[in-house]
């Protein structure tokens, strides 16, 4: 099913779909992005439905890069999302303090993982947790509406105050297991949720 097709309705989605779907509905223009399990699903999920919107969506080769191509089109005046887990949240970490001190409202999907050896996939927030220091504002989601809605928020939040925000998920807990989701009308999350203004973007 389109994204499109899914708005003002009521479905059944896992957390990852849901939050690809609330960057569709915030009508989200640029995407960077490396996939890495649990989050791996809301990357895949965001490029799909941001391609019925003809969004500039680059797929990078770690990381590190793909939140500094998102910095970029933020500065750019482009709403920007990005989803990461675990170890590329922590590879992530040298430019979450640079986005935060540029004052870039980029939005970053989060689905919690244990970091660190011994090997670890299971949920833990120590991932987004031992970021809570860089500048960025964190949501943490209870279910799978908790998830779109905060996204949503998060937009609100990032372009009102300037500063970028983490939408925090159990990764496997609600990434991957699905729940009844209520979805606006497009028109709707329009009316909360204006274009990007941002004040002297680059050229």
């Amino acid at each position: 099913m389109k994204a499109s097709e899914m708005l003002g309705k009521k479905i059944l989605l896992d957390g990852n779909t849901a939050a690809a779907l609330a960057g569709f509905a915030a009508r989200v223009q640029a995407s960077a992005n490396y996939c890495i399990t649990p989050s791996t699903g809301a990357v895949e999920k965001l490029i799909e439905f941001l391609g019925e919107r003809n969004s500039q969506i680059r797929w990078m080769h770690q990381e590190h890069a793909a939140m500094e191509a998102c910095i970029g089109a933020s500065m750019l005046g482009m709403r920007t999302m990005t989803a990461t887990s675990s170890h590329g949240l922590a590879l992530m970490h040298e430019s979450l303090h640079s986005a935060a001190k540029e004052r870039v409202p980029i939005v970053l999907a989060v689905a919690n993982r244990a970091l660190g050896l011994p090997w670890n996939i299971w949920p833990d927030l120590q991932d987004s947790l031992s970021q809570r220091d860089t500048g960025w504002i964190q949501l943490y989601c209870e279910d799978v509406q908790e998830v779109f809605d905060s996204i949503l928020l998060a937009f609100k939040i990032t372009q009102t105050l300037k500063i970028p925000a983490m939408v925090c998920y159990e990764g496997f807990i609600l990434s991957h297991l699905s729940d009844i989701l209520d979805v606006p009308h497009q028109e709707t999350i329009d009316g909360c949720l204006p274009p990007l203004n941002v004040r002297f973007p680059l050229n």
